[in-house]
């Protein structure tokens, strides 16, 4: 694929994260057209969704026949070049009124990370970032923190019902020990971007899926983050553990988390 070729996957994929970012505002200004339900424990769906994600997987499809795409709805197949799609990622958040939560359009090309673009509207903020593009939020370049030192460092644990309880909490205790802060806001994505603008040291979650994170890796990776391997094996169709940090404390975060 040429420079050019991405450059537009890059640019249509901007346009589409704000078209759809005004539709998720639309039925979040709207708490009782969510038609709230559940696919299980904690995982929540609602309208918005499913017509962020059909939104984006026909647009997408019209303008890159070539390319496949997988949602976290509507599944799809992968491909050497194929997009992946959260349309709410925080789902849970969105359906309680909390503005943490955004849509992530992820591109990958040969299983490499390559085009991350997130919005999240109701917090006014667009991140976008290329393989060795750089990483901008609002258009403004961002790196991650240069903290080193694990006693003053802000990290972030997502929690998956997929992993046992104990495992969580003992990788708090963990966290702890080591003397961090820790905090939970309910939406990996974010989470990965938190670590691109320096807001939190590291984000890891012992099981996340490929919806979650497609697009943050490219932002991570591009504002200097350290990130572990989540696209090895299964990595695509089936998740994987995910730590991203500053790379200065990437060897103790991952005694911690027990992530490489």
């Amino acid at each position: 694929m040429t420079p050019a070729e991405l450059m537009l996957r890059r640019y249509a994929a901007q346009g589409l994260a704000a078209e759809a970012g005004r539709i998720a505002l639309d039925y979040f200004g709207r708490r009782e057209s969510l038609g709230v339900t559940m696919k299980g424990t904690q995982d929540w769906l609602t309208v918005a969704d499913g017509a962020v994600e059909d939104f984006l997987r026909a647009r997408l499809s019209a303008l890159f026949p070539g390319d496949t795409v997988i949602g976290e709805e509507g599944g799809g197949e992968a491909s050497d070049a194929v997009w992946i799609l959260d349309p709410i990622d925080g789902t849970a958040n969105f359906a309680h009124g909390d503005r943490n939560w955004c849509i992530s359009i992820g591109f990958l090309l040969d299983r490499q990370p390559t085009i991350g673009i997130v919005s999240a509207p109701s917090l006014g903020e667009l991140y976008v970032a290329q393989r060795d593009e750089g990483a901008t939020l609002n258009g403004q370049h961002i790196v991650v923190s240069g903290a080193d030192d694990i006693s003053r460092a802000c990290i972030e644990l997502g929690w998956s019902p997929r992993i046992p309880s104990q495992r969580y909490l003992d990788m708090i205790s963990r966290g702890y020990a080591a003397g961090c802060s820790i905090k939970r806001a309910g939406s990996g994505t974010l989470g990965l971007c938190n670590v691109a603008n320096g807001r939190t040291e590291g984000y890891a979650e012992l099981h996340i899926n490929a919806w979650d994170v497609a697009a943050g890796i490219v932002i991570v990776s591009e504002a200097g983050g350290w990130v572990s391997d989540f696209f090895a094996g299964d990595g695509i169709s089936k998740g994987n553990p995910i730590l991203c940090c500053v790379p200065a404390l990437a060897s103790q975060l991952s005694d911690i988390t027990g992530i490489t």
